[in-house]
């Protein structure tokens, strides 16, 4: 059954599809991937807000939202519409495989925000400012959380498309619900957000939308009934019934 959302023509990405003529072919990677497989067959709706892919390591949270951001017509290495960073083509081939439907009149802007190459792309705004002749943020001047911050409070604006991929890593808890509060602006502005993330506080953010990605491919879920809030909360309350099975390997 496709994964169909609330009516969302005036948003940059109505649908996401497989294109006709792709080549990837069943059980080669990353068609091999359940969420992704799904996602070929079926197609996803992405809501007008906020949606979320939540699941474990490997199960093609990541790969799906660098796919559609670069289809998107993002750099995979991150960053805006107007930036080409690149260092070394590592991403998969799924975004060739992926067209997007987009809402007619819809912004193209976008941004894709990628921890572990968002350094790189510092350098590259240096070595590339901005033609207006404006002063940029000075982000290598900033601690790693303090730049991630700067970051979503220059580029998160207007009524883009905004890719995250797993934001979190960078931040303690009190900046990722700064970044929850900015996400709320950008959809109030008329912003719309494609996010993957282990973060239970950041999938807590009221009225996203969550599919949680695993070996059952995707299913829409609640965050209460999410896997990693279950781990957290168990954790949190008992967190030597986890260690000591680590003791006892």
């Amino acid at each position: 059954m496709p994964l169909r959302g609330p009516d969302v023509a005036r948003h940059p990405v109505r649908r996401v599809e497989a294109r006709a003529d792709h080549v990837l072919q069943p059980g080669s990677y990353p068609a091999s991937v359940p969420a992704v497989a799904q996602v070929l067959r079926d197609g996803l709706d992405l809501a007008p807000g906020v949606t979320f892919l939540v699941g474990e390591n490997g199960s093609g949270k990541s790969t799906l939202v660098e796919a559609v951001a670069v289809a998107f017509g993002l750099s995979p290495e991150g960053g805006s519409t107007h930036s080409r960073h690149s260092t070394r083509a590592t991403e998969s081939p799924l975004s060739d495989a992926l067209q997007l439907v987009r809402g007619p009149g819809a912004s193209k802007w976008g941004f894709f925000l990628r921890a572990e190459t968002m350094h790189g792309w510092y350098s590259y705004i240096e070595d590339h400012p901005r033609t207006t002749g404006d002063a940029d943020v000075a982000f290598h001047e900033m601690s790693h959380g303090e730049s991630f911050l700067a970051v979503l409070e220059s580029r998160f604006t207007g009524r883009g498309f905004f890719c995250l991929d797993e934001p979190e890593a960078a931040l303690s808890f009190s900046s990722t619900l700064g970044l929850v509060a900015t996400l709320q602006r950008v959809v109030a502005r008329g912003g719309q957000v494609l996010c993957a993330t282990h973060s239970p506080v950041l999938a807590a953010m009221p009225g996203a939308r969550i599919l949680e990605a695993g070996p059952w491919g995707l299913r829409e879920s609640a965050w209460d009934d999410l896997e990693v809030v279950d781990h957290w909360r168990r954790y949190l309350a008992e967190p030597w019934a986890y260690l000591r099975h680590l003791q006892d390997d």
